[in-house]
């Protein structure tokens, strides 16, 4: 294996790493950052438990090679507090709602709405269903996840830009 030299903006912050060049995007996140809310549930891209977001768009960063992220902007659910610290209005919702259970899949499910919402800020409970079907849930319905995408879209969440 070739290591590659990768410079990208992660979570808001420029970042240099040296990786193999067969290393994926997920596990450049999880060992070399020490990042751990992608989490690798099928390592083929079916569950959705590693979706990050690259350029606003959600991908399965167990799916990407992490060279590819070369002079993009990556953003995982640790980025989502900001500088401030604070949960983004999405994470509150999911909160409010119940959304969680075992809390596996909740940043996957997390990053996906958040995408949703910035590609549309006020979706109907089917489009959610739609924009959130890659991501699986294990042990509980998506009835409470739906309802806190929806409760985040009607508080006119800025899911489009970090908080």
């Amino acid at each position: 294996m070739i290591a590659v030299k990768i410079s990208f903006l992660l979570n808001g912050d420029p970042v240099t790493a040296e990786v193999p060049d067969q290393v994926t995007l997920l596990e450049m996140l999880r060992e070399h950052f020490e990042l751990r809310g992608a989490k690798e549930g099928c390592g083929y891209g079916e569950c959705g438990s590693c979706t990050v977001l690259v350029e606003q768009e959600a991908v399965n960063a167990c799916l990407m090679l992490a060279a590819f992220v070369n002079g993009k902007s990556v953003q995982t659910v640790e980025g989502l507090a900001g500088k401030q610290c604070r949960l983004d209005p999405l994470q509150e919702a999911f909160v409010e709602h119940g959304a969680v259970q075992c809390g596996f899949c909740t940043p996957g499910m997390i990053m996906s709405a958040k995408a949703l919402l910035a590609e549309n800020p006020r979706p109907s409970r089917d489009q959610i269903r739609r924009g959130m079907a890659g991501n699986l849930c294990r042990c509980t319905g998506y009835a409470k996840i739906v309802e806190a995408v929806a409760a985040a879209s009607k508080r006119g969440c800025s899911c489009g830009e970090s908080s």
